[in-house]
């Protein structure tokens, strides 16, 4: 079974993000890690291959700059078996629909039974890069997913919605976006690290791509960015202090009726 697992190489905006005056992201400004939701990904690639070792292979996807390297090798010390870089100058500027075009464009000339991807990008939170390439492959996708079983040629898991899951079972080739808070990855190990500095991370440019040239970056990309800054701060807001419960349910209901709630 081959598995490929698409990891991202995202600045780490715990820290606050910078923007260049196009609007676009300034990622040489900020520390680069591994999208939380794609390592969540991984690790569910993981225990799919703890339970058949032999019999399954991992490869860690990912597209960006060629410093993004550093990424697939972090997969490959926590247990991936190789990384595959898609890098070329002609790719920058990607919106999702170019993104998505782009690794469906390396997936079409690779070997895979499931591909896995997390939920979103810190740096995006548009959720889209993962449904888009599977519609591009033409293959099910299940979104939101979670506890992900494999048995024969399907692929079980629960499927968040926001009241419920369902557990939905598809025949693979199958594509399956993680949910990160949802699995807990594990972390490198020291043998981990040192396999993965002696393994050569294989690197494709737009030559090894199955993708149409107006489909794949700045051009084949249809968003238009408006305007774009950091999350502003919230104000403290109206501090009251009720002499009691009653006099506090009553001052709720009363702001709650003002905005037309209840």
């Amino acid at each position: 079974m081959k598995i490929v697992v698409c990891v991202k190489q995202v600045p780490d905006t715990a820290g606050g993000v910078k923007f260049k005056p196009d609007g676009t992201l300034d990622r040489s400004a900020m520390l680069a890690i591994m999208n939380p939701d794609d390592k969540a990904g991984l690790e569910v690639a993981l225990r799919i291959k703890d339970k058949d070792p032999e019999h399954v292979t991992i490869t860690a996807l990912t597209m960006g700059l060629p410093k993004a390297y550093n990424v697939l090798r972090e997969a490959m010390a926590m247990g991936a078996d190789d990384g595959l870089l898609i890098t070329d100058r002609v790719l920058g500027g990607a919106d999702t629909w170019a993104t998505s075009s782009t690794i469906a464009g390396a997936l079409k000339n690779m070997q895979y039974d499931l591909v896995i991807t997390g939920r979103q990008a810190i740096d995006g939170d548009t959720a889209q890069v993962g449904p888009q390439i599977a519609e591009h492959l033409n293959i099910p996708v299940i979104s939101y997913a979670s506890d992900v079983t494999v048995e024969g040629d399907y692929v079980t898991a629960k499927r968040q919605f926001e009241d419920r899951y369902h557990i939905i079972k598809a025949k693979m080739p199958c594509l399956i976006t993680v949910l990160g808070e949802e699995t807990t990855p594990r972390y490198m190990t020291p043998g981990g690290i040192f396999d993965a500095y002696n393994k050569d991370v294989t690197v494709w440019g737009r030559a090894n791509l199955d993708v149409a040239d107006e489909n794949i970056g700045k051009k084949g990309s249809p968003t238009v960015i408006a305007k774009a800054s950091d999350k502003v701060a919230k104000g403290k807001g109206t501090v009251v202090t009720p002499d009691s419960a009653e006099e506090a349910s009553q001052y709720i209901i009363d702001r709650l009726a003002e905005k037309h709630v209840i």
